[in-house]
């Protein structure tokens, strides 16, 4: 066998061995994902700097958090609250279990997961809701809706730490780069 025959057949042999691959993340959840992220930066970056811009950015991440709630409900499999929501006996599990490097492969959203999606949009929606009404009338100026703003920034900021460092745990321990399936949509089937 050639050279060149030995490296196409090892190329098919290659092309055959790679895990099947099935759609997890639809493109409305991974643009709500992605969108959030750069718009969260944005407006945390921004902040009283660049006032009129914060307010939009705040107003845009409202509209994703109503868009990903209505999804939540009607969108695809993995979209639907109802495919991640776990007891709060069965998150304490997984995590437990992920401590040991012996937590069960999901293909969607794990219940740690899960649970931080759902913190993560109680955050956000208090967030544009204390930053909407400090531009109001009523709430203009009133310290404690301030302080309560950037309580929720900074508290979401710590989620968003927790986040990041379960993705990167639970890639190392499935062996599957989590990110990445974020951005294609797809995962390894097994």
């Amino acid at each position: 066998m050639s050279g060149v025959e030995h490296n196409a057949s090892a190329a098919m042999a290659g092309r055959s061995e790679r895990p099947a691959m099935v759609k997890v993340w639809d493109p409305i959840v991974r643009l709500f994902h992605w969108a959030l992220v750069g718009l969260f930066a944005f407006s945390f970056l921004t902040g009283d700097e660049w006032k009129d811009a914060h307010v939009v950015s705040g107003y845009l991440i409202g509209g994703l958090i109503a868009i990903r709630l209505v999804w939540g409900l009607i969108g695809s499999e993995h979209a639907r609250f109802t495919s991640f929501l776990y007891r709060p006996s069965t998150i304490a599990r997984f995590i437990r279990d992920s401590v040991y490097m012996r937590a069960k492969r999901f293909i969607g959203h794990n219940p740690a997961g899960g649970a931080m999606v759902i913190a993560l949009l109680l955050m956000t929606s208090g967030i544009v809701t204390t930053g909407y009404l400090m531009t109001t009338d009523a709430y203009w100026g009133v310290e404690w809706v301030e302080d309560m703003h950037k309580v929720l920034v900074y508290a979401t900021l710590g989620l968003i730490l927790l986040h990041v460092t379960g993705v990167v745990l639970a890639s190392l321990e499935h062996r599957e780069n989590l990110v990445r399936a974020m951005l294609t949509g797809r995962k390894r089937a097994e």
